[in-house]
């Protein structure tokens, strides 16, 4: 039996979030607009804390911010019987990119002319 179990703290990704567009020099607004979204509300949602992006968005993310998507989520294993808190990002992750490359999104999303980025496609180094 597991001992503990790995979760996304979504206060602290959202945190993330908004540190790494800051830091690409991106708006809430570019965001919006590179994800084709008629409304902000869900780059508020991500960024407060309230919602995470779908494992599409989030590898599209990734991209446009010019980080991995480990870099983008902050995770926290939470163990069941002690109760502490510890950093662990890596079966969520390894859950993401089997799905991602087992639907082939990363290749969809590289020739997709949303992509307007000067990140290299990530489809030679996940694919």
């Amino acid at each position: 039996m597991y001992n503990c179990f790995p979760v996304i703290d979504l206060s602290a990704t959202g945190k993330n979030i908004i540190a790494l567009r800051k830091a690409r020099g991106l708006t809430v607004r570019d965001i919006q607009n590179f994800f084709g979204f008629e409304e902000p509300q869900a780059v508020y949602k991500w960024q407060q804390g309230k919602s995470l992006p779908t494992v599409d968005n989030l590898l599209a993310l990734s991209v446009l911010l010019g980080v991995s998507i480990e870099q983008i989520l902050v995770c926290k294993t939470v163990n069941n019987k002690e109760q502490q808190v510890q950093t662990c990002c890596s079966v969520f992750l390894f859950v993401c990119l089997r799905y991602v490359r087992s639907q082939k999104h990363i290749r969809q999303f590289c020739v997709s002319s949303r992509l307007e980025t000067e990140a290299p496609c990530p489809s030679k180094t996940l694919c």
